[in-house]
């Protein structure tokens, strides 16, 4: 659980002058106290959070007091001085302080999503012979979720706030009429479904997204003093009583960032309205708090989760230039937190994430629209250090939604609550800014590590609402596991795969956002007289340069492992005349200058580090853009990659990566950890160790596989007989095959029921369910290498007589079933001992089968989902003339998820074996 840190070592005379303006409580010129400034991640036992760092505060109630108008110190009832506490707050500043807004050729300006579509479906611009990518797979996903979610039923808990009739029923989980964080995922929703109306202008979506705001908006009206939650105003009371409230301006923020989306991407001008009023209640009840209890008693409150609240506040103020606004924002700038990083004093460990990620986003903006640099610095700072003492392989960050202590994250794998969703979608924001302010490629390779490691994988396959609240990283843990809390913890904590109507968690909120936006940074433009482009994501997209008549259209061809060569196509195409621009590609930190390779049309480009070709990672071309083709080659290799332990016996512990993406290791059973295996949580473990002491290379002790053959190799063997279904499994106790009940999407299970199945030519599971063939071996996917023998034990090799089988057509006549007949004993076929023999011989009395093609099993397996099926039967060969139980083929995809693991591909696109 989370501790509170020891006091810093800070003193109030040598640096007051810095943290006046990161503090207001900590300007003085008396003797000033520690106060805890408590991050507290919610405890049900308590109430209230545990975590927390001391920051400056006066001992005096006149040190506050100086700050506020004379005629208010005199007890005069008049409005609050807004401006003289921003300028308080703001009276002195860092070095850099003044040195004014970064003007509009210093930022990068992310590409609209309205200008890019990502390529997939039927769309025009896709390559021949190629497919959709998973980027667009996982946006068309996200948008089938956005579309079945009911506006009604979004908005019942807010209606019934207003005293507005409801209609239809709320949902669950965590938008239950009972729940304190509900309406957060109604705001979520409403940013999600702006940023996919961007990028897809789906007219349904519009319309729904309309309705939600439409109904707000009455619910508002209704209840006519500014306020607009899903829950009472009490909730605030309680907040600024340091009572038990479960973040209430965390939800506030969500909504107001989601109908402020609406109105700057959908122009929903309902939107602004609804947000603009809502700012002046809560602008009118902080005023209160801080006259009524003073400044202490608001930071105080806000030890609490609040979301991006100066993040909002500071996007309202450039729309609207109203100084409250402004003032609003000023005063949700955690001090506590920033104050002590404006110092460069690292004292993260311990804190909750996202509640200061979201924090330091608002920091950015605020460095963005006053010109505060000491908020860039801040940033900056941060990122370096989380991301040198906090980030797994994946380049994502937090345990149980915590820091913990830099460089030791070998005792953070020990659990499965790693890299919650929430914080991943945070720390892409950060390095995002970052990139557009500095345009380094490191910020840009990092958010490309993290949005394929971190936030591609979080999805379940193409089932709409269903993902992931934490990302597991520990040796044999799973992704339908993850979050399994430690002892002492509540049982809700969240871990699992959630579901489309009754989890809604704060991850499922930024999860929908996420998958929405996947197409805001493969562009960004940069300003000036030259117009300029930086593509920094090389995602299958088209993008329309608008101010340039230019049309961008990149194709990226699909990762193979058995290619070593990652390949991009940019083609560039004026509308009009040709046009001159300066167009930067990033050159990925995870390729080699040896035989990294540029084309354009035709001509090969020269490229150096220290020449004019290269710019920090980036190969710049500057034309006159007509109809032209760059093309671009870059190596990709496995590596190895130490975790952040500076322990020297954790040394050996370390991710696989190839290119981008983090692979998955592949393991079967489970033993008890022991303090030797560096483990005390009591759980088990599956331990997997590789022996590559005498290789010089990854590369000598995996070998790549063909994964698109492969992939079309998998499949589920199933037997069905009245009404029920079972599958073929491989034992973990002692890899005999087994029928077992079947398995919860998404589970473990689902991996030891998979396998591959393939004949002596390679031929895939589609092609022998339509042909048949001598010869087939069965490979269980969790033991690759091994393959099924007949005497149905998962420990054979492939090759011997004694693992083949003969695929041929089903005993039961039915078309496309297939019945598995031991090669060395023709005549005998796989069956179960539990099927009752029936009386007579030959095939044509046999049990009819129920096969079909892996093709048109999808939609049998969703409806039978969460159905009954009979307990597990010992398997045998049987003779032919004995009863053959109902069995069918089917595609893995159809019926058993592939290993959870942090490689974000579609499984088996990045596949390898290890040896």
């Amino acid at each position: 659980m989370a501790r509170a840190r020891p006091a810093l070592a800070m003193s109030a005379a040598a640096e007051s002058s810095l943290l006046l303006l990161l503090c207001a409580a900590a300007f003085v010129e008396r003797g000033a106290a520690l106060h805890l400034c408590t991050d507290r991640l919610f405890n049900f036992t308590q109430g209230r959070h545990n975590d927390g760092l001391p920051h400056l505060t006066p001992t005096e109630e006149a040190t506050w007091m100086a700050l506020l108008p004379r005629r208010l110190r005199g007890g005069a009832r008049a409005e609050f001085d807004w401006l003289a506490l921003y300028r308080s707050l703001t009276r002195g500043g860092g070095p850099d302080y003044g040195a004014g807004k970064p003007g509009p050729g210093d930022l990068l300006t992310p590409a609209s999503l309205h200008d890019v579509r990502l390529h997939g479906g039927d769309d025009d611009h896709l390559a021949a012979g190629s497919s959709s990518s998973m980027y667009w797979q996982a946006q068309q996903t996200n948008l089938e979720y956005l579309l079945y979610l009911d506006p009604d039923r979004l908005t019942w808990t807010f209606r019934q706030q207003a005293g507005l009739p409801t209609v239809g029923d709320p949902y669950g989980g965590w938008e239950a009429p009972d729940g304190q964080l509900r309406g957060h995922f109604t705001g979520h929703y409403l940013s999600a479904s702006a940023h996919m109306w961007a990028a897809t202008h789906n007219s349904t979506l519009r319309e729904r997204m309309t309705r939600v705001v439409d109904i707000l908006y009455d619910c508002q009206k209704k209840m006519g003093t500014g306020y607009l939650s899903a829950y009472p105003e009490t909730m605030f009371d309680l907040y600024e009583q340091l009572d038990e409230a479960w973040s209430p301006y965390y939800t506030i923020h969500k909504i107001m960032q989601g109908l402020l989306d609406q109105y700057m991407l959908a122009s929903n001008k309902k939107g602004l309205d609804v947000v603009v009023w809502m700012t002046d209640y809560f602008s009118n009840r902080v005023k209160n708090l801080i006259q009524n209890y003073t400044i202490q008693r608001h930071w105080e409150a806000m030890n609490e989760e609040t979301g991006g609240f100066n993040d909002v506040m500071y996007q309202l103020y450039t729309i609207t230039k109203e100084q409250k606004h402004l003032t609003m924002a000023h005063l949700f700038d955690k001090p506590c937190f920033l104050g002590p990083l404006g110092l460069h004093k690292d004292g993260i460990s311990g804190l909750h994430v996202n509640t200061h990620l979201p924090v330091v986003i608002g920091a950015q903006k605020r460095y963005e629209v006053v010109g505060d640099h000491l908020y860039k610095d801040i940033s900056t700072y941060l990122f370096d250090v989380v991301n040198s003492s906090h980030t797994f392989a994946t380049g994502g960050t937090s345990t149980m939604e915590h820091w913990h202590d830099p460089k030791r994250l070998v005792d953070e794998i020990k659990i499965s609550s790693n890299e919650e969703t929430c914080a991943t979608y945070n720390f892409l924001k950060v390095s995002r800014n970052l990139f557009r302010w500095t345009k380094e490629a490191k910020y840009a390779d990092h958010y490309e590590r993290l949005l394929i490691n971190g936030i591609m994988g979080n999805q379940r396959g193409t089932q709409p609402g269903v993902m992931l609240y934490f990302l597991p990283m520990g040796p044999g843990r799973s992704k339908s596991v993850s979050g399994r809390p430690p002892s002492g913890l509540p049982p809700k904590n969240p871990g699992g795969w959630g579901g489309p109507n009754d989890t809604f968690w704060c991850c499922y909120g930024t999860g929908i956002e996420s998958f929405s936006k996947l197409g805001d940074s493969i562009y960004f433009l940069e300003n000036g007289e030259l117009p300029g482009l930086y593509i920094i994501q090389y995602i299958p997209s088209t993008f329309d340069w608008k101010a340039t008549g230019l049309t961008v259209n990149q194709q990226a061809k699909p990762l193979l492992s058995t290619d070593p060569f990652f390949k991009v196509s940019l083609t560039i195409a004026a509308k009009g005349d040709a046009q001159l621009a300066k167009v930067s590609v990033r050159i990925p930190s995870w390729t080699s200058t040896d035989g990294t390779m540029a084309i354009l049309n035709g001509q090969k480009l020269y490229l150096t580090s220290t020449g004019n070709s290269t710019d920090g990672g980036f190969l710049t071309v500057t034309k006159l853009w007509a109809d032209d083709t760059l093309t671009l080659q870059f190596p990709i290799t496995l590596r190895t990659e130490a975790i952040k332990d500076d322990r020297s016996e954790y040394g050996s512990i370390q991710a696989v990566l190839f290119g981008p993406h983090l692979l998955a290791g592949l393991t079967h059973g489970k033993v008890p950890v022991t303090d030797s295996n560096h483990s005390n949580d009591g759980l088990t473990r599956s331990i997997w160790e590789v022996n590559a002491t005498n290789a010089a290379s990854v590369a000598d002790w995996i070998t790549p596989l063909p994964s698109e053959t492969l992939n079309s190799q998998l499949v589920t063997l199933t037997q069905s007989a009245g009404g029920r279904t079972l599958v073929l499994s491989v034992s973990i106790a002692d890899a005999k095959l087994e029928m077992q009940e079947q398995p919860a999407p998404g589970t473990d299970a689902c991996v030891h029921a998979t396998f591959r199945v393939y004949g002596q030519a390679g031929s895939s599971s589609s092609e022998m369910l339509q042909l048949q063939g001598p010869n087939v071996t069965i490979e269980p996917f969790d033991r690759p290498g091994m393959a099924v023998t007949n005497g149905l034990l998962a420990v054979g090799r492939p090759g011997g007589r004694d693992t083949l089988f003969n695929a041929v057509p089903g005993l039961d006549g039915a078309p496309g079933s297939v019945s598995l007949e031991l090669a060395t004993r023709l005549g005998c076929f796989v069956t179960t001992a539990a099927a009752a023999p029936r009386s007579g011989r030959g095939r044509g009395r046999e049990r009819r089968h129920a096969g079909r093609l892996p093709g048109q099993q999808r939609r049998r397996q969703r409806e039978r989902r969460g159905g009954g099926v009979p307990a597990r039967g010992e398997l045998r060969a049987r003779g032919a003339a004995e009863a053959v139980p109902p069995a069918e083929l089917r595609g893995a995809r159809d019926g058993a998820e592939l290993p959870a693991g942090a490689a974000a591909e579609p499984a088996g696109r990045v596949l390898h074996r290890l040896l």
